[in-house]
């Protein structure tokens, strides 16, 4: 094969990992921002006492920047705040994959990521405007990410050789993660120091930097590309070549009935509640349960997410050791990593609740929980270019319509089960979510295929003879 290094698919996999690092930098930063913009909730402090854990004193004394403006907004309405982005974004997702396959995914991806850096600048104005303002700038962000995953998708069916599947993707959805592991702290210290409109402000401009590279340096597919070497174009194209259909009209129907992409959906679904509970919640279950500030709290928070990346990179290298060297099947390796990345999360989030006020002990097991998560990229996540690359754009589409779901119920939920903040309510959460990850676990590993499906390749048999 291709040497890897300096090589375009290469290049396409990094710069698509700052675009997703900044895209979860941009998608989190209202979650730490959140907490510095509304007013302290003095009574609810005074009630609950008895069942939280003690405050433990920090050793930070910096001082700490208060000239951030403050809102009076409720439980419900931040919670409607939070959830607002997957109102916009779950809207775009199958209209995205079906753009993609048509116009490509470069110029969607771009504009997608340039969209929402441009809304996030906008965010400190809007939340000055009023709550109303707010949640219909985050949603605007939504439409604006709901495009990015499938038109991605779309453009590995062009660009990655099947072998090359699980470390390629791996590698450029990673950034997601990395997003996270950076900006839940780096907006706690903004937050902190400076003043949360600077959290907006910082990312914002960032994401339009990013732009600028991307459209100068990536095309959308190994033809078209600039700087590529002969070689590597050939390798790609013919690795490709009995993979994908040259019908030029979508099969929704045999899509539809295809029960591989059902069990996509369910893993999907029930993988997804448990992260965005967490990744909207977490910075919030820190702060009343186990009461950190929120400059530990930042750090602490990221913590898991920066062991779900070093877990996402090393289990797709993995993942195409075992298929390519090992002869491993890839439906096995898919329902594997898949049983690994749903069951673990869930023992541990379940764990978590039931070790009361010990910190370490909590971080810790969270932690595992989501890193343990990151199994899930080379399981189901790629799944949708084993059963039909040239449809993959649209099958992400798909499944993450339905994913999109729990960022929009999970949350409010999780807030309508916490009104007194008690670890007893925080255990329901977590119950919940670990309950939903098994079911989907379960469903993935008895219908899941690693096979392309003929729908996805009638077209190519048709020319063929």
């Amino acid at each position: 094969s291709v040497p890897a290094c300096c090589s375009a698919r290469y290049n396409l996999a990094l710069l698509a990992c700052f675009g997703f690092f900044l895209l979860y930098a941009l998608r989190v930063n209202l979650s730490v921002a959140l907490v510095d913009m509304v007013e302290p909730n003095t009574s609810l402090a005074k009630n609950v006492t008895s069942n939280v854990c003690p405050e433990h004193s920090s050793t930070i004394n910096a001082p700490r920047n208060t000239t951030g403006v403050k809102y009076s907004w409720d439980a419900d309405t931040q919670g409607w705040i939070l959830g607002s982005f997957f109102y916009g974004y779950i809207i775009t997702q199958i209209p995205g994959g079906y753009l993609a396959s048509k116009i490509g995914g470069k110029l969607l991806l771009g504009f997608g990521i340039f969209g929402t850096a441009v809304f996030t600048l906008l965010t400190p104005l809007a939340a000055n405007l009023g709550v109303g303002y707010l949640i219909a700038v985050r949603a605007l962000e939504g439409l604006g990410e709901g495009v990015t995953f499938p038109a991605m998708h779309s453009m590995w069916s062009s660009w990655a050789p099947p072998l090359e599947r699980s470390k390629l993707l791996s590698i450029s959805y990673a950034g997601a993660q990395l997003g996270t592991v950076v900006s839940l702290p780096l907006s706690g210290l903004i937050c902190y120091y400076m003043n949360w409109v600077y959290v907006f402000y910082i990312f914002g401009a960032l994401g339009v930097l990013w732009w600028f590279f991307w459209m100068f340096l990536v095309s959308d597919t190994p033809e078209t590309h600039r700087s590529i070497s002969h070689a590597e174009r050939e390798y790609i194209l013919s690795s490709l070549k009995d993979q994908l259909s040259t019908q030029k009209s979508v099969p929704w129907r045999p899509m539809l009935e295809s029960l591989p992409l059902w069990a996509i959906v369910v893993a999907h679904f029930s993988y997804n509640w448990t992260f965005y509970t967490l990744l909207t919640l977490l910075p919030t279950y820190m702060k009343e349960i186990l009461r950190f500030d929120a400059q530990e709290n930042g750090f602490l928070s990221a913590l898991p997410y920066f062991g779900c990346w070093l877990c996402i990179i090393l289990s797709g290298q993995i993942a195409d050791y075992l298929r390519e060297k090992q002869n491993f099947s890839t439906v096995c390796v898919r329902k594997c990593f898949t049983l690994i990345g749903m069951i673990g999360p869930a023992v541990f989030l379940v764990a978590a609740g039931f070790i009361g006020c010990n910190y370490a002990l909590a971080v810790a097991f969270v932690t595992i929980s989501t890193t343990l998560g990151g199994f899930c990229t080379s399981g189901y996540s790629i799944n949708h270019l084993d059963i039909a690359p040239s449809y993959a754009g649209i099958l992400l589409g798909i499944t993450n319509s339905f994913a999109t779901i729990p960022g929009m119920v999970g949350p409010v939920i999780a807030k309508n089960l916490t009104h007194n903040n008690t670890v007893e309510e925080w255990q329901m959460v977590f119950y919940i979510a670990a309950s939903i990850n098994l079911f989907g676990a379960i469903f993935f590993a008895l219908f899941a295929s690693g096979e392309v499906q003929d729908w996805a390749v009638s077209g190519y048999h048709l020319h063929r003879n």
